[in-house]
């Protein structure tokens, strides 16, 4: 089954997130967008999940719970799990383990936790989008821990990404799964990085504002449009070597 998605997108708790990116607004806007699945990735915090797979179940959308954590190296990897569950005891990790910097709101933005409403419920005080001191060979095993897969964001920028702070795709990092931006050339990309031949791309959004959603063009092959679903036949083929 064809399933339309977009597995990266951003929510008013990313200070970089524009404030209408409410629960309600990026769901409707998903599903204007054709969308069956999509997936919430803040920066290093999963705050606003609950609340947009609430919103999403009331309106028949499938919402995978996630994050796009930023390694030591500063590259932004996309992690997802197939619960609420499972996505905040892997924030309870990742939190000890962000920088204590308080957000500057007339700087960076504004870090909105909501309600499945739509309600401003709290802000984040310190600011959620700088490096962890988690290293990117550890978070593909951190993410397993917690039932979910990891997978690099946006490899083919020339910031905040793995191919950009390392170099190349090490196969010990455990990357079978790699994001592209929506209008990459792969094939350019593998012949630049030959290490990138047997590595399967998703091209996602990253939506910051809600124009942005869906515009990926992706679809993945899946049993079902439910989200653990979706994160399962992830799993397998990073951890079971099949598609």
């Amino acid at each position: 089954m064809k399933i339309p998605c977009d597995l990266h997108i951003h929510s008013a708790l990313s200070p970089c997130g524009e404030e209408r990116m409410t629960p309600n607004n990026i769901v409707n806007m998903a599903l204007v967008a054709g969308l069956e699945l999509i997936a919430l990735t803040d920066h290093n915090t999963c705050g606003n999940c609950r609340a947009v797979m609430e919103a999403g179940n009331r309106a028949g959308l499938a919402v995978i719970p996630g994050m796009e954590l930023t390694t030591a190296e500063d590259a932004h990897v996309v992690c997802l799990f197939p619960s609420a569950d499972d996505a905040e005891a892997f924030e309870d990790e990742v939190a000890p383990r962000r920088m204590p910097i308080p957000n500057k709101p007339e700087v960076f933005g504004r870090q909105l936790r909501m309600d499945a409403d739509d309600k401003i419920v709290g802000e984040a005080e310190n600011l959620l989008i700088p490096a962890t001191t988690i290293d990117a060979y550890e978070v593909q095993g951190l993410c397993r821990a917690h039932n979910g897969v990891a997978i690099p964001a946006h490899i083919d920028k020339d910031s905040n990404s793995l191919l950009a702070s390392l170099g190349y795709l090490d196969p010990d990092l455990g990357f079978p799964i790699c994001e592209i931006t929506p209008h990459c050339d792969a094939d350019t990309l593998v012949r630049e990085h030959s290490e990138l031949k047997d590595v399967m791309f998703l091209r996602d959004s990253d939506a910051h504002d809600l124009p942005l959603i869906g515009t990926n063009g992706q679809t993945l092959d899946l049993p079902g449009t439910g989200a653990a679903e979706a994160v399962q036949y992830l799993y397998n083929i990073i951890n079971g070597g099949h598609r």
